[in-house]
């Protein structure tokens, strides 16, 4: 059963540490809201003139005196401030939308950068790469940086604006009061830059332990049936319980530092501008200022301790977030080991499925000690139908893999009509081949939608054509909803049959000149795979197939049988002369079909 592993052994076992360079590495995505975020930031430089003019108006009616004889202009100041209110408002508002909005399309695009660039990633990566994690990275991580620039980004910068304005004022107010209030500054804002590396750090470890959650419980409702078929539930919920926590245990770590952060920030803050108010009564008692021009100084102090205090919230929030953008950036610059050519070749039309393993050699990255294929030569027509057999790890479907290009050779090549795959474009080379695995990947969509992925512009006419001639529309009939009806994630609600007789007409309805079939009708009863073998040699007619099997009645209608062993083809030929060589191919056959058949066969 699997367990939570260390977050170090996840995507990238080398982890980078945190830091606020991977929130620039998303600025360009954030520049696509170019016109957005120039608005926004006209509205911020209103709405923050207009709170900055407050203080000024309250200077001027405390020093005027609120005397009878004052009472028109009273009025009218009031009435002034009203609408500078309604400024306010109206700006403040418009900039919370605007910014909010550009949050919302930043993490819309960087979700569909990601989703797209994991599509170009090779099957190196989706080996040592875990489903839970990659999706917690797509949703969790990307909430982290929707904060950044959506309501963090718009507290900031009203703060910020208000800030630089409230100091400069302050300066223009009372130069004398103002320099002791700079002096502080410096003390409160050094120990939030030296904090807030270890909020960044214990973020992006917060963030790896609730990937780490996500992923084992992503693996064990997958496997629900498998785990109460071994009363694994309680096993399986202690176990997420104990990822919960912790996940739990490093965020509580996380916010207690940015809590503490934020309060000897705040504390500081208030207490300078405290310090300040005390110099200034005394100025105001010695005749040194008025009662007007200390409260305007104290209003616009006011504003930069608060401004200064909400920043230091949002400098934890920008720290939390930059652990979560390490951890993407860390996915957007994963390479694919299998590139695409600068310069690709295209295929001649119409293409010949002629297919050449020159000594191919080749490892699994994650087992690179052992070798799976060896010094590997073979040739396939135009047409030809070839059918690979051999004990398991032999290396049969590995010979599939490499001509699809899911790998490379670590030695050798392999040809397609002549021109060697790694000089193809992978979209040109992949089209012309279609696949049925023997595990198939089903969608947990409707039938019509999982037989319709192999060509998204198909009639249901077609569809249905192809449903026929794999044996599958009878038992699609039988569904509530026929073609319509939803089949649950992974095909669920299937049998292993009738998910490999979808995947078999997802072949057919692609229509290509070469065919590749791993074990495809394994999973069929005998009344069954006689009517789909009976589908599949017409499907074949004309086309390169390649054929990959354990029960070899199912090939024995093949113009040629390659016999591979430990990465190598040690036998080939036809049924009824590997049968007279009585090497291995014999020796297989006599275990599937008795000596009486061999018997018969000589």
């Amino acid at each position: 059963m699997s367990k939570i592993s260390d977050p170090s052994q996840s995507i990238n076992s080398k982890k980078p540490k945190a830091n606020f360079g991977s929130l620039r590495s998303l600025l360009p995505i954030v520049a696509r809201q170019k016109s957005k975020i120039i608005l926004a930031l006209v509205a911020l430089i209103i709405a923050a003139l207009a709170t900055l003019i407050v203080p000024l108006a309250i200077r001027r009616m405390i020093d005027s005196g609120f005397k009878s004889e004052n009472a028109d202009f009273l009025a009218q100041y009031f009435g002034a401030l009203i609408a500078v209110v309604a400024v306010l408002a109206l700006a403040s508002s418009t900039r919370y939308y605007l910014v909010m909005t550009i949050g919302e399309r930043v993490v819309a695009d960087l979700r569909s950068a990601m989703f797209t660039h994991l599509g170009t990633l090779d099957a190196q990566f989706y080996d040592k790469a875990k489903a839970g994690e990659i999706v917690s990275r797509l949703t969790s991580d990307t909430v982290q940086i929707k904060s950044v620039f959506g309501s963090s980004a718009s507290v900031a910068l009203r703060n910020i604006a208000l800030f630089f304005g409230a100091v400069g004022l302050m300066v223009y107010t009372s130069p004398h009061l103002s320099s002791l209030v700079l002096i502080a500054i410096p003390l409160v804002v050094l120990p939030l830059v030296f904090a807030g590396r270890g909020v960044r750090e214990r973020s992006r470890i917060a963030q790896e332990r609730l990937a780490e959650a996500a992923n084992f419980a992503n693996e064990q409702i997958g496997a629900s049936r498998t785990m109460q078929a071994f009363s694994a539930e309680k096993r399986v919920s202690e176990q997420f319980c104990d990822a919960s926590n912790a996940a739990y245990e490093a965020a509580r770590v996380t916010i207690r530092s940015r809590s503490i952060l934020t309060g000897i920030a705040i504390f500081m803050i208030f207490a300078s501008v405290v310090g300040v108010l005390w110099v200034g009564a005394q100025s105001v008692m010695n005749d040194e200022m008025s009662a007007g021009l200390l409260s305007q100084f104290l209003f616009y102090a006011v504003f930069a301790a608060s401004s200064l205090g909400q920043l230091s919230e949002v400098y934890g929030e920008l720290s939390s977030a930059a652990g979560a953008a390490t951890r993407l950036s860390e996915l957007l610059n994963e390479k694919p080991a299998v590139q695409e050519p600068l310069d690709p070749i295209a295929l001649q039309k119409p293409v010949q499925g002629i297919i050449e393993f020159k000594n191919v050699s080749f490892a699994y990255p994650s087992r690179t000690e052992a070798g799976i294929i060896t010094g590997l030569s073979f040739s396939i027509k135009h047409g030809e139908r070839v059918a690979l057999v051999g004990p398991s790890g032999a290396g049969k479907s590995t010979v599939l893999q490499l001509l699809m290009r899911f790998y490379d050779p670590v030695s050798g090549s392999i040809m397609l009509d002549g021109v060697a795959l790694m000089a193809l474009g992978l979209t040109d080379l992949r089209s012309n081949m279609a696949l049925v695995a023997q595990e198939p990947a089903i969608f947990g969509t409707s039938i019509l939608d999982n037989i319709r992925y192999a060509r998204p512009l198909a009639t249901e006419a077609d569809i249905k054509r192809a449903c026929e001639q794999a044996s599958a529309d009878a038992f699609i009939m039988r569904l509530p909803k026929g073609y319509a009806t939803q089949i649950g994630e992974r095909g669920v609600t299937l049998s292993g049959g009738e998910r490999q007789r979808l995947a078999i007409a997802r072949a057919i309805l692609k229509d290509a000149p070469i065919l590749l079939l791993d074990e495809a009708t394994s999973a069929l009863d005998a009344e069954n795979e006689y009517l789909v073998q009976g589908a599949l040699d017409v499907l074949m007619q004309g086309r390169t197939s390649l054929v990959i099997a354990h029960r070899l009645a199912t090939i024995l209608n093949a113009d040629r049988i390659l016999v591979m062993d430990q990465g190598q083809i040690v036998e080939q030929g036809t049924h009824a002369e590997l049968i007279a060589k009585q090497g291995l191919y014999a020796r297989l056959a006599e275990l599937q079909f008795g000596l009486k058949v061999l018997k018969a066969a000589e």
